[in-house]
């Protein structure tokens, strides 16, 4: 199977067809139903299966099933190309729709909002998320601008350990805004901006001159801004503010 370019319908609409609630997946007892998320078999064997969400299922007069779906982009299929920020299970919902054979989905697979995904104490081979809808024509990304974090300006990439410091995340500093920018006739330009206003409080153990395994011992820490803004604040009389104990964000298993 192979995906036809965005803007191709795939296939031309036929007489005599008719809308199915369900579709039984080949050699399994796995249903599908119109909203699921399915994988689809590609023409090149080397590549791992496309990932669309199921928007119509139909039978022609000869009981030929075909599905009406809307593809989900990986990082690298994009025209930005994959970035340091993106999960490894990270997808785009594209603007992208396609007809195709119902035979060559191979099986179901979830695909989370990101902050459900976050929230997963395992990572299955079925699991994906997606926080961006985009535009395959012209490169788009909807939402176009997203927080960053820790001393490299990043988004936040599920993947990584991150240590969450106990000072900064009592207060608040400038919002740095990871915007995606698409100039017509032009390639993707990434770049940071200042908006309004955020907590941030996590780092990458690089970031910080650490090692992961010293960042999972950690019981406890203070990055250099607030250790400094601590000592300040004491000087001037004041005290800062109470802390929890640290976390540490670390990465999930993967089944």
């Amino acid at each position: 199977m192979a995906k036809t370019r965005p803007g191709i319908s795939g296939t031309k609409p036929k007489q005599g067809k008719k809308d199915l609630d369900s579709y039984t997946i080949r050699g399994t007892n796995k249903v599908v139903r119109v909203g699921d998320c399915v994988l689809m078999r590609p023409s090149d064997t080397g590549k791992p299966p496309y990932v669309a969400r199921v928007e119509k299922i139909e039978a022609d007069s000869r009981n030929n099933v075909k599905v009406r779906v809307r593809w989900y982009y990986r990082p690298e299929e994009s025209l930005g190309g994959r970035r340091q920020f993106h999960g490894a299970k990270e997808l785009f919902l594209s603007d992208h729709y396609d007809v195709q054979s119902a035979h060559t989905i191979e099986g179901k697979c979830i695909v989370h909002s990101f902050k459900n995904y976050t929230k997963l104490e395992d990572v299955g081979a079925e699991d994906y998320y997606c926080r961006f809808e985009y535009k395959a024509a012209t490169g788009a990304f909807t939402p176009d601008r997203v927080a960053v974090y820790c001393k490299c300006e990043m988004p936040y990439n599920p993947d990584d350990l991150m240590v969450q410091c106990e000072g900064c995340k009592d207060w608040y500093g400038v919002l740095c805004i990871f915007e995606f920018l698409v100039p017509m006739g032009g390639p993707i330009i990434f770049k940071i901006s200042i908006g309004s206003y955020y907590c941030s409080y996590r780092y990458h153990p690089a970031c910080v001159d650490m090692t992961i395994e010293e960042a999972k011992m950690l019981d406890h820490f203070v990055c250099s801004e607030c250790s400094e803004d601590d000592l300040k604040r004491s000087q001037n009389g004041f005290h800062p503010s109470p802390v929890s104990d640290v976390k540490v964000d670390a990465k999930r298993r993967k089944r």
